[in-house]
């Protein structure tokens, strides 16, 4: 063999030592991807559950009106779930892995985050830990686990493609905090756990955007603890209301630089309710409402945030704009009634 040929096997033998050590590593990362899939499955999946809704039918029967996901979080069977899935149901049934069916009692329902609490009597179901969704980072590894058009236990996986998003629930109320994930969601996943690497759950899944592809949204479960805790001990979520119907508009500008006006945007009120808050303070169509509490109003998804409990039967001070002219008001919020 002459130098040259002994050279090329030389780096022939290399270049299949280089391949052979990257498809090792390319292995060793693929087992540690789905032996942490695998985990998580397996520690989550047994307190997962099927929740199907029956509603009257008209006849006196009652009717499958629906179904989606939740997971049990307490060992005395409490559920976290999706107030779509349950809400407005006369019954509803649920179904552990296991296959046993029981009939739930609804707990809470707080459409405003599209979260639920039901509770079924299930000894023997060990259930979730909680994980900690403000130290969620954007690529982390995350699995989604549900029920799929029926079927059960189904488990997709994925990475958090972005935090801290916001998306529209049912009542036009904004949740704050969102997960977003590419970790497949379908019809029925609805309710279920989104979960780390470690088996913690960080998310309530509860909606996709269709017909886009993997573009998947959660609760954080930060969010869901504090409103599960509130549902269990209240049965809901208490918020406020002061009693308008308004539209985001502009302010002109010559009145923002005339008045030094922290932002050109504000409510403009459309209607007043009859016997409300805001027509005890005598807020009249027309107004523009710039600042609430002291804080700056600059549309209706900041007034909404801004109402919360604790403003209840407190008397608050509410800024507008009427014409040309600066008026400040006393307000006080009641209890709003879902």
């Amino acid at each position: 063999m002459n130098r040259t040929n002994f050279l090329i096997n030389e780096q022939d033998l290399a270049a299949d030592q280089y391949f052979n050590n990257e498809q090792k590593s390319d292995d060793l990362l693929f087992d540690a991807y789905s032996l942490a899939v695998t985990k998580a499955a397996e520690i989550v999946g047994p307190a997962v559950v099927n929740i199907n809704n029956f509603n009257p039918a008209g006849n006196g029967q009652l009717i499958r009106g629906g179904s989606g996901s939740g997971f049990i979080f307490t060992p005395d069977g409490f559920i976290l779930t999706n107030s779509h899935v349950i809400h407005n149901a006369k019954r509803i049934e649920v179904i552990p892995s296991d296959g046993r069916k029981f009939i739930a009692d609804k707990i809470g329902d707080d459409p405003d985050t599209d979260l639920a609490v039901i509770r079924i009597d299930s000894p023997g179901i060990t259930p979730v830990n909680f994980g900690d969704s403000s130290k969620i980072k954007t690529g982390e590894l995350v699995i989604a686990i549900g029920n799929p058009y029926g079927f059960q236990t189904t488990v997709t996986a994925g990475v958090v493609s972005a935090l801290g998003r916001t998306l529209r629930s049912t009542t036009g109320r904004l949740i704050d905090n969102v997960i977003q994930t590419d970790a497949a969601l379908n019809p029925g996943n609805s309710g279920g756990p989104l979960v780390n690497s470690r088996g913690e759950i960080i998310g309530v899944n509860t909606a996709a955007i269709l017909p886009a592809q993997n573009i998947c949204f959660a609760t954080a479960i930060n969010t869901a603890k504090f409103v599960a805790a509130k549902l269990i001990r209240d049965g809901k979520i208490k918020r406020s209301f002061i009693g308008i119907a308004g539209q985001d508009v502009f302010i002109h500008r010559r009145i923002v630089y005339h008045y030094h006006l922290p932002s050109d945007r504000s409510i403009m009120v459309t209607s007043v309710e009859k016997s409300s808050p805001a027509e005890t303070a005598r807020v009249m169509e027309g107004d523009r409402i710039i600042s609430f509490d002291g804080r700056t109003v600059s549309g209706i998804d900041d007034l909404q945030k801004m109402l919360t409990e604790t403003k209840v039967g407190i008397k608050t001070d509410l800024t507008v704009l009427r014409g040309t002219e600066i008026i400040d008001l006393k307000i006080i919020p009641l209890e709003r009634k879902n």
